[in-house]
């Protein structure tokens, strides 16, 4: 009697993307809002505490909002687009090498392979049938050598909006009390350290380090950046004074 063959397992895992142009300027603008603006605001309170600094907090609050998401999104912008136009200018050239030299190319491919392990005349061939199409080797290639994938470039634009609206949103949060009515820098403190703690948990999804480590870590760098620049702002308030 005939006997089942082993069911083979079917594959029920994703992978978040890691390296795409959206990702990191988002989470770098969230970040980067929450603690530069609440030192901002911190150094201001710390220099205005014997006066009535409210307003020179909102002022420099909304100032270095407005100031820090437009640096961003600017330095996101000519980061990525410069990053990207390095990108497709290797590109070019690894298909003008295999439009001039295409035997060499295939050669070469089949060499990287055979270096992975593959038996070299399988992955003469390999190589041979990827170079029956040039835009397919040139992909290949690219994928190979340069560690891009020329269909996958990151976008300058996606990265700098993205950079821009994280950095507002995470700068408006230590300012947010204030706007409320506030006076203290404690209720904007609060609400900042819980909001980097969220943050620092929720990048952890897709990296190794638990959610509880990833919050800590994010916690404690702000609040330290707080507490230095309100030490600072107190100091050059007194001299100014």
């Amino acid at each position: 009697m005939a006997t089942d063959s082993p069911r083979v397992p079917e594959i029920e895992h994703d992978h978040p993307d890691v390296t795409g142009g959206w990702l990191r300027p988002a989470v770098f603008g969230a970040m980067d809002g929450l603690v530069s603006n609440l030192a901002l605001i911190a150094g201001v309170a710390g220099g205005t505490r014997d006066q009535s600094g409210s307003t020179a907090v909102v002022l420099a609050g909304l100032a270095g909002l407005a100031a820090g998401a437009f640096s961003m999104a600017a330095g996101e912008y000519t980061s990525v687009a410069s990053q990207s136009e390095a990108a497709e200018r290797e590109i070019h050239k690894e298909r003008a090498e295999i439009l001039a030299n295409p035997e060499g190319e295939t050669r070469e491919l089949a060499a990287m392979y055979a270096a992975k392990g593959i038996d070299p005349d399988l992955a003469m061939e390999v190589s041979r049938q990827i170079h029956r199409d040039v835009e397919n080797a040139v992909n290949v290639h690219a994928r190979e050598e340069l560690g891009v994938d020329p269909g996958d470039l990151a976008s300058p634009m996606l990265a700098a909006v993205s950079s821009f609206v994280a950095f507002a949103v995470g700068a408006l949060i230590p300012v947010m009390p204030y706007l409320l009515g506030g006076s203290s820098l404690l209720p904007g403190l609060a609400v900042t350290l819980l909001a980097l703690f969220v943050c620092g948990a929720v990048v952890t999804q897709v990296t190794s380090r638990s959610w509880w480590y990833g919050g800590l870590r994010q916690m404690l760098l702000g609040g330290i950046a707080a507490a230095l620049t309100y030490g600072f702002g107190a100091l050059v308030g007194v001299g100014l004074g």
